[in-house]
């Protein structure tokens, strides 16, 4: 169920990250693409981003758990997840870029990503 908590938080983030896109395309008047505005392409792109990272992350969290992962792991996983998604997020939507939220962001995620397939596969091999 750890991983349920961290689902769901990220859920919500992800609506958010989602409202941000559909107020920049009401704002600028554009239904499909970007129209060549930089605000709206951030955001699509913040939006984009965490559609492509988070779900496999959680997959890996939530088989890691299933796995039997201690649950201080879990959360220390989790907690991990949601800094580096926030991380990104505020990075990449902000004009000029902070680079560094940007590579924090998704250097949490990536080993996030690594630590989640690493304990998987520990747990595998000492049955």
């Amino acid at each position: 169920m750890i991983t349920a908590v961290y689902a769901a938080l990220l859920a919500v983030l992800f609506v958010v990250l989602s409202v941000a896109v559909i107020r920049q395309r009401r704002r600028l008047q554009v239904a499909l693409g970007s129209g060549g505005h930089s605000a709206l392409q951030r955001a699509m792109r913040v939006q984009a981003n965490f559609a492509e990272y988070t779900p496999f992350a959680l997959l890996l969290l939530f088989l890691a758990e299933y796995s039997g992962l201690a649950g201080l792991w879990l959360h220390l996983l989790g907690a991990l997840l949601l800094l580096g998604r926030l991380s990104h997020a505020y990075g990449v939507s902000q004009e000029p870029e902070p680079l560094k939220f940007r590579v924090i962001g998704m250097a949490l995620t990536f080993s996030v990503l690594l630590l989640s397939a690493l304990a998987i596969l520990v747990l595998y091999v000492s049955r």
